[in-house]
């Protein structure tokens, strides 16, 4: 497996998906029943390939991602040939960037000496699927890029 299940709940709201996957593969939903009660191996690889064509198809798609923590945030942007960064430290230890007080303070304080600016790029590994679906693990969040556009123009 190339990713990583998909939860239970994310499973359920992809029924629909599912029963198409299992439907190009031939396996109608009594053959399914039965591949779950008498080969649970089975339907665990199958429930793997499905949650790997899942995530390639959103990872695929991938512009922008976030990742804040209380004093950072790391903004992306997933060019073609490399990803972006936007690192933002707040050096108030008071502020917690995760909450709606800290954010707002952020929003009003960006050009204090309180707040450090750093912009990087990194060429991608052979997978750049891979490298997104990475920065997921470690917490990122997929968004529609509006805080990186904004701090592109205003630092870039």
């Amino acid at each position: 497996m190339k990713y990583t299940r998909l939860t239970k709940q994310q499973l359920e709201e992809l029924h629909t998906e599912f029963i198409n996957f299992l439907a190009t593969q031939s396996i109608t939903a009594d053959e399914w029943q039965e591949i779950k009660q008498n080969k649970p191996e089975v339907a665990e690889d199958e429930l793997d390939v499905f949650s790997d064509l899942v995530w390639e198809g959103v990872l695929q798609k991938v512009s922008y991602l976030e990742n804040v923590s209380k004093q950072h945030m790391h903004l992306f942007f997933m060019a073609e040939k490399e990803m972006k960064l936007v690192s933002i430290k707040v050096l108030n230890p008071d502020i917690d960037l995760t909450t709606s007080l800290g954010f707002n303070w952020f929003k009003k304080n960006w050009q204090s000496d309180f707040v450090e600016y750093l912009t990087a790029s990194k060429a991608y590994s052979e997978d750049k699927s891979l490298d997104i679906f990475g920065l997921i693990q470690e917490g990122a969040v997929i968004t529609k890029g509006d805080l990186y556009q904004w701090f592109d123009k205003i630092i870039g």
